[in-house]
């Protein structure tokens, strides 16, 4: 994925909670893993062509640069998770209850746990991960599971992201979010045309959703999540965030083992 005109300026280029998505950033990671290899190496290697030891090393042992590479982005996603913690900890009004959220299960102050996700429709990461998470939401009853729209994947001239988003928050407002939300995941090509399909397709009525859609609120509301993922450190779609804590994966095990470990007081 590549930076786009919809992100707020200054943000980094756009990861999932687990890989990098950007290989620019992977191959990076790469070059310094194999920095510090040969750096780690220079104590056991004497006399000439010491680039050439290196090089035949690892030709022959490629399993150690892909071990590295995990480790390096452990390590990077591991410090974007932190980072996310310690913004959420200084500011706990940044997962504070928001009426507008499309939201599900318990009332907040009722909920055994609140799991946040921040998201968008072209996201692939997001896309393979939802019906994993609706069967999440199907096991726990007993948890509130709120939904950030956050299209970042919009470029000049495409604002797909960006009008699904908002056609949700209509949908939303007809009380069709969740169904909506489940047919926008599972449309492999989103355009404006097939957002309108989906909404058509799915009996709303178009006349109240296309207003909703260009509404001032509705835009505001999209545009005050994009604040809020800025100020909490977010680094790319989907991101999850059980109780105040983002997940450090994005495998929906990964959410539901964080609500287990709500419920053992963890």
């Amino acid at each position: 994925m590549t930076d786009d005109a919809d992100r707020p300026a200054g943000r980094p280029a756009d990861r999932s909670a687990g890989w990098l998505r950007d290989p620019r950033l992977g191959a990076a990671a790469l070059g310094v893993s194999v920095l510090a290899l040969a750096v780690a190496m220079t104590p056991l290697l004497t006399g000439s062509d010491f680039d050439g030891r290196v090089r035949a090393y690892l030709l022959s042992h490629p399993e150690v640069l892909e071990e590295m590479l995990q480790a390096r982005q452990m390590q990077q996603q591991s410090a974007g998770t932190e980072a996310i913690n310690e913004a959420i900890a200084a500011d706990p009004s940044l997962v504070a209850h928001d009426p507008r959220d499309p939201a599900f299960g318990p009332a907040a102050d009722q909920a055994t746990a609140t799991v946040i996700q921040y998201f968008d429709y072209r996201c692939p990461g997001c896309k393979s991960v939802a019906p994993g998470f609706l069967a999440v939401m199907e096991a726990n009853q007993d948890v509130r599971f709120v939904f950030k729209e956050w299209p970042i994947l919009d470029r000049p001239g495409d604002e797909t992201s960006n009008y699904a988003a908002r056609a949700a928050l209509a949908a939303h407002a007809q009380g069709r979010y969740l169904e909506v939300h489940q047919a926008l995941m599972a449309e492999p090509a989103l355009d404006q045309p097939g957002v309108d399909a989906v909404l058509e397709g799915l009996g709303l009525d178009m006349t109240v959703a296309r207003a909703a859609i260009a509404a001032g609120p509705t835009a505001q509301h999209v545009a005050d999540i994009h604040e809020a993922a800025r100020r909490m450190n977010l680094q790319g779609t989907p991101t999850f965030i059980v109780n105040g804590r983002a997940t450090d994966g994005i495998d929906p095990q990964v959410v539901a083992e964080a609500i287990e470990a709500v419920r053992g007081g963890a």
